[in-house]
């Protein structure tokens, strides 16, 4: 039994439809019918009703929608067992993540606390995890050291006259420049995300953002070092800052801290055996093995009982306070120093959380709302900066770890804050004596998943080099100009790809399908028929400012038309065909003349000849018979003597003599004056390929306008040039596939005239191939009957009138 699946066949009839008739038949609405007028908007949007109202307040707090369905026997569990892991992983990273924002420890587990709790209430996606995040604390870091570097707190000592840093007053100040940028972040998020402005984050591109995190991650590695190494390099700012950094590092690795050296060596061991095996185990185990909560337990005891602070100066975390700190309203006046990070924050941020959310929605089948999302994030960085946080967004590690161990519903996040409530409650002065260097190790191996993303040069090579290119130019702006003018110029790069691909788009002539209504690139397919006469033109990108000349040359280039020096070479043609014309009217009017000068010479001659015969013949018949006129009908020419007729008893009529006395009133029509007028009818039928430069057998052009979603003023100027100098050459253009929003927009850019109206528009490009085969009589349409003159006899047809 044959297994494949043969395709259908179909047959339509219908008439051939341009733009008016397709008006006509659909009943195309207007643009107010479509759209309501100003006045209706605002009463709409003013007119407040219940299930309006209802949905606006689901909309803003969508835990009013999820929270009364909730089912404590369905996902009470399974969200307690994800939030207690999702927890044991944010004490950690807290931890951790606050060296790279250059705060005190205890601040990355407020961080881990405030935002979770706000996003609980205002956010979509059941499955991300708010928190701390690599990259965004590394920017934060960024911007505290650049603001608060160690050189603004630095105080003498009065014993030996040595600066030493106050590390108190820079942390309090670091936490203050942290939180502003947050809080400035958050409220740029919520305004957004107000207005509806969502897709912002669609401008982040995902190579963008890959590119961005994996060059981030080196930052991140080249602020651990210190704290590896056991060394104090001073860090810059501003771009190039990386490479100082590291340059200063390089410089101070003989001065290396043998003692931190080691317990960085042996946590970074232990840390990627553990999660090797981990990783090994992982399919067999229902929870992962909270490995970075295990090295920070075992480097805390080891570092407690073995006096390490005190004996070999290794460095640890210090005091961390018991009980929550108290919400204070963040400088303001920092705002205007940070206004360009506090963006570059919120759109990062952003654009990792909504991708993850509409990854996990994607999946578990529900919808994220962009806009919320934005909303939602804005308020937990907001919220978070008033109670000393700094900027937090989706974690791809946690957020993982939520889904994979059963998490149903943003519940989950609570389970995870109180995990870390009580940390910082109870728990905190147990980690007073952990090693940085510990802390730094957990960072660095982290950053194994982002180094991974190097394989996208591989990846990228072989799908897009355009997308190619916007990684490394992202990865390379993002090392060098660090975090914030990398990400600028990265988005910059981006957009001006997408303007050169449609600046520089693919133009093709299209081919029939034989058969069929199908027309598809000729270079590309080897069965594409061409239509004789008929070129059909299309872009691959809408026609605009950017693109309208180079969209004029390649249809004169596709089309084999050298539209210019065609009408240069027409006009000096028609020019010479005009002298030539008065030239041979000049010499007929002097033949003509010369001619009449001769025949009234010859009538005179004969007029004396005609009126002596007619007084004999006269005479003579008077004498016989009375009075009898002889009247000559016609002259004597060459061939023979004229006629004449011989009235007896009347009078000749006036008519008789006529031709007489038409030809003494100096009539000038003759034979060449008539060869005259037919020459100037010829000539005012003479073509441009009769001329002798050029011949080409088409004669009309479709321009394929379905890749068009818009047409602005300068496309449209452009379209009016192509119709006007196609028809100096005398071929014919014709639209097909605009759509309703193109149409619109030609006519109220004045498009249309006495000679271009909707009869040059069709629905389709087969209806305009259609009407063009019927026009023009060539109907060799591949797999159509023909219904004429077929196009060999046309142009045959052609060549002949004109050289005759």
């Amino acid at each position: 039994m044959d297994s494949t699946r043969r395709p259908g066949k179909y047959r339509v009839e219908r008439e051939v439809l341009d733009e008016q008739r397709l008006e006509e038949v659909t009943q195309r609405k207007t643009h107010s019918d479509t759209l309501p007028s100003l006045t209706e908007t605002l009463k709409d949007s003013l007119r407040c009703t219940a299930p309006k109202l209802k949905r606006g307040v689901l909309s803003c707090l969508p835990v009013l929608y999820w929270l009364p369905k909730y089912s404590i026997w369905d996902y009470g569990m399974p969200d307690l067992i994800s939030g207690i892991s999702v927890g044991i992983m944010h004490l950690p990273q807290g931890l951790a993540y606050a060296l790279l924002a250059s705060v005190p420890p205890v601040f990355g587990l407020y961080t881990s606390l405030y935002p979770p709790l706000i996003y609980l209430f205002f956010g979509t996606s059941r499955h991300i995890s708010i928190g701390t995040f690599t990259v965004l604390s590394i920017m934060v870091g960024s911007v505290t050291e650049r603001l608060a570097p160690d050189t603004n707190f630095l105080i003498k000592n009065g014993t030996n006259n040595t600066a030493e840093v106050d590390i108190t007053a820079r942390d309090l100040y670091r936490v203050q420049v942290a939180a502003a940028t947050t809080v400035l972040g958050g409220l740029i998020q919520v305004v957004l995300g107000l207005v509806k402005f969502g897709f912002v984050g669609t401008y982040l591109s995902e190579p963008l953002v890959r590119a961005y995190t994996t060059a981030a991650a080196a930052h991140a590695v080249v602020a651990q070092l210190k704290h590896v190494f056991g060394v104090s390099p001073s860090r810059s700012s501003g771009p190039f800052s990386l490479l100082y950094t590291l340059r200063d590092v390089c410089v101070l690795l003989p001065h290396t801290h043998l003692p931190t050296l080691c317990v960085s060596a042996v946590s970074t061991l232990f840390l990627v055996s553990a999660k090797e095996l981990n990783s090994f185990l992982s399919p067999k185990l229902p929870v992962p093995i909270p490995m970075e909560l295990i090295t920070i337990v075992a480097g805390t005891l080891i570092s407690t009982y073995t006096y390490l602070n005190p004996n070999f100066t290794i460095s640890v975390v210090g005091e961390i306070p018991n009980g929550l700190s108290y919400p204070s309203v963040p400088d303001t006046s920092i705002f205007k120093n940070v206004i360009g990070d506090a963006f570059a924050l919120a759109m990062v941020g952003y654009a990792i959380s909504i991708s993850l959310g509409k990854t996990f929605a994607l999946k578990h089948g529900y919808n994220v709302d962009s806009n919320q999302e934005l909303v939602a994030l804005g308020l937990s960085n907001a919220v978070g900066g008033f109670f000393q946080c700094f900027s937090v967004c989706s974690s791809m590690s946690r957020s993982l770890i939520q889904e994979t161990t059963g998490g149903k519903t943003q519940m989950a996040g609570v389970a995870s804050a109180l995990i870390v409530l009580v940390t910082i409650l109870k728990l905190g002065p147990l980690f007073q004596q952990l090693p940085t260097a510990v802390l730094a190790v957990i960072v660095l191996v982290n950053l194994k998943g982002m180094f991974k993303q190097y394989s996208d040069i591989v990846t990228l090579w072989k799908r897009s080099k355009i997308d190619l290119v916007v990684w490394l130019v992202t990865w390379v702006s993002t090392l060098l100009l660090n975090l914030d003018l990398g990400l600028a110029a990265s988005i910059i790069f981006a957009l001006m790809t997408v303007i050169f691909r449609t600046q520089m788009p693919t133009y093709s002539v299209l081919g029939n399908v034989p058969g069929t209504e199908l027309y598809v690139d000729m270079e590309t397919h080897r069965e594409a028929r061409e239509i004789p006469g008929v070129t059909i033109f299309r872009s691959s990108a809408t026609v605009y400012f950017a693109n309208a000349d180079l969209y004029l040359d390649a249809l004169k280039e596709k089309s084999g038309l050298d539209i210019s020096k065609m009408i240069i070479y027409k006009k000096r043609q028609e020019a010479k065909q005009r002298r030539r014309e008065k030239r041979a009217e000049r010499r007929e009017k002097r033949r003509a003349k010369k001619e009449v000068c001769i025949l009234q010479t010859f009538i005179e001659n004969r007029r004396a000849q005609v009126f002596s015969s007619v007084e004999e013949e006269a005479g003579r018949a008077e004498r016989e018979n009375g009075t009898v006129f002889v009247v000559p009908v016609t002259p004597q020419t060459a061939d023979g003597p004229g006629r004449w007729e011989y009235l007896k008893g009347a009078e000749p009529d006036g008519t008789s003599l006529g031709w007489m006395s038409e030809l003494q009133d100096g009539d000038t029509t003759t034979l060449g004056s008539s060869s005259e007028d037919t020459l100037s009818r010829d000539l005012e039928r003479v073509s441009l390929g009769s001329l002798g430069k050029w011949t080409w057998d088409i004669h009309s052009i479709i321009i394929d306008l379905s890749t068009a979603n818009f047409i602005d003023t300068v496309a449209i100027k452009t379209m009016k040039n192509i119709f006007q100098d196609f028809s100096e050459i005398d071929v014919d253009v014709y639209m097909a596939g605009c759509q309703s929003c193109v149409v619109e927009q030609l006519q109220v850019g004045d498009f249309f005239s006495e000679s271009v109206t909707k009869r040059h528009l069709f629905a389709s490009v087969h209806d305009a191939v259609l009407y063009c085969v019927d026009q023009r009589g060539s109907t060799s349409l591949p797999g159509h009957e023909p219904s004429g003159v077929s196009a060999w006899d046309a142009s045959m047809l052609f060549v002949e009138l004109t050289l005759l």
